[in-house]
């Protein structure tokens, strides 16, 4: 397929003739629910096949000889390529239909794991992780413009939130998915279960998400709500087509808070990934975990954030959009319970795994209201751009800690033993979650542009 007819393929549905009042506000929530599910699911499918490796990354190295550093820096170029992956796509993602554009790459991230479980040499698991990490990035843009299209200003900081524990669905499923595919069938399995779930979901996206309401006879979700900014009220502008300069320049690059909101979301990025991609390993060497328990400590971690995560961008919205207040609160005990498992004993696992929770019940929350205060600040004509610039920040924090912290758990554990490489580990973790809170401090006060 030629990229004009790729672009052509991925092209926004054309508006249709609007329907009589009646039939709008019939089929408006119908509509609105189908896009909340569909998105809500999908992107659950993305992490299905994105949050497998770590869960049998011992297995890889006990069965292919790889070590420590051999795995961070496969996860570090992964999510070097999500970065890339997320912002690029972002930006082609505000100009496409939302529906062909997430299905086609979730495909394509599965037909990355059929291929990677089949593979035994390194080259070739690096390439396809890193391309795996590229065709990820076509999971969260998509999903961020239609929620932006069907659910108004006011109504954001909840239904975002709702939206947004799909990653924790996902991931928490995954874990276990992954653990006992590879408990029962071996850890090629940890790559093909997930794999056939996420083609059936990639046939589910193209049947049932939808693209703009206008794309299906209905009003713009300004319109249906009467939720306009002042300037959209006074020029029209909410359904003003963005050109990529302005995507890029105006509405990402010149905006000194989306810039203040990358770093914050780099520092919280090494604080949520790091228990994710080193957690069940962490576990197994310090405190005698099994494999199921690494994978229902992926678990713990990604549930705990689901209800917070709801909860807390309802809060965001009754403060009147004061986001960053809300952030800053949630990372303080955050450092509180990272300190809690450098403390803990091993033979006292529950602690862990309550401690897991915490941090899960509120770093998720952070990273899902970094994003909204993107959107705040930003046009819903380029929220997948600017969220994919945050995004790119974020994975670079994910490449820092995924090969800094391989390489220092080779290096002290070589001259030291293994719970002191990986307290050191832990302490640079505090360190990270501290710095986000300062950076987020100075939106302390910052509120949606009126």
């Amino acid at each position: 397929m030629g990229l004009s007819k790729l672009t052509r393929f991925f092209a926004p549905a054309p508006h249709l003739e609007r329907l009589p009042e009646e039939e709008v506000q019939k089929r408006y929530p119908r509509c609105r629910w189908a896009v909340l599910e569909s998105t809500f699911l999908g992107y659950s499918f993305f992490y299905l096949v994105r949050n497998n490796l770590c869960i049998v990354s011992q297995d890889i190295e006990q069965a292919l000889h790889y070590d420590k550093f051999m795995i961070g820096m496969i996860t570090g170029i992964t999510a070097i390529t999500y970065g890339l992956g997320k912002f690029l796509m972002g930006a082609v993602s505000d100009r496409s239909n939302p529906r062909k554009f997430m299905a086609f790459g979730l495909l394509l991230t599965a037909v990355c794991n059929f291929l990677f479980g089949s593979a035994s040499l390194y080259s070739v698991h690096l390439a396809l992780w890193a391309m795996n990490g590229f065709f990820q990035g076509m999971g969260w843009p998509p999903c961020g413009r239609s929620i932006g299209h069907w659910f108004s200003v006011r109504e954001r900081g909840v239904m975002f939130s709702v939206w947004n524990t799909s990653h924790n669905v996902g991931a928490g499923i995954a874990g276990v998915l992954a653990a006992q595919a590879a408990m029962v069938f071996g850890w090629r399995n940890a790559f093909y279960v997930p794999a056939l779930l996420a083609i059936i979901g990639a046939i589910y996206l193209f049947f049932r998400l939808k693209d703009t309401p206008q794309s299906v006879g209905l009003p713009s979700i300004e319109e249906y709500k009467d939720d306009f900014t002042e300037e959209e009220r006074l020029h029209g502008t909410h359904e003003k087509e963005l050109s990529a300069k302005e995507l890029f320049l105006d509405y990402t690059l010149k905006n000194k808070f989306i810039w203040l909101l990358a770093f914050a979301n780099l520092f919280a990025y090494i604080v949520r990934y790091s228990m994710w991609d080193w957690g069940p390993l962490y576990l197994r060497e310090v405190k005698g975990a099994s494999l199921s328990d690494g994978g229902f400590a992926v678990m713990a971690l990604n549930f705990g954030g689901i209800p917070s995560t709801i909860l807390l961008g309802w809060l965001s919205d009754k403060v009147g959009g004061r986001r960053g207040m809300v952030t800053v609160l949630c990372l303080l005990p955050i450092t509180l319970a990272f300190v809690g498992i450098i403390l803990n004993p091993a033979g006292y696992l529950w602690v862990d795994m309550a401690m897991l929770a915490m941090i899960g019940f509120l770093i998720y929350p952070v990273i899902n209201l970094i994003t909204i205060m993107a959107l705040d600040l930003t046009s819903k004509k380029a929220i997948g751009t600017a969220a994919g610039f945050i995004g790119l920040f974020g994975y670079l924090g994910r490449v820092l800690q995924a090969v800094v912290f391989g390489g220092m758990a080779d290096h002290l554990s070589a001259r030291y033993d293994s719970q002191t490489a990986w307290n050191a580990i832990l302490w640079t973790i505090v360190g990270c979650g501290i710095l986000a809170a300062v950076l987020l401090g100075f939106t302390w006060k910052l509120k949606p542009k009126a």
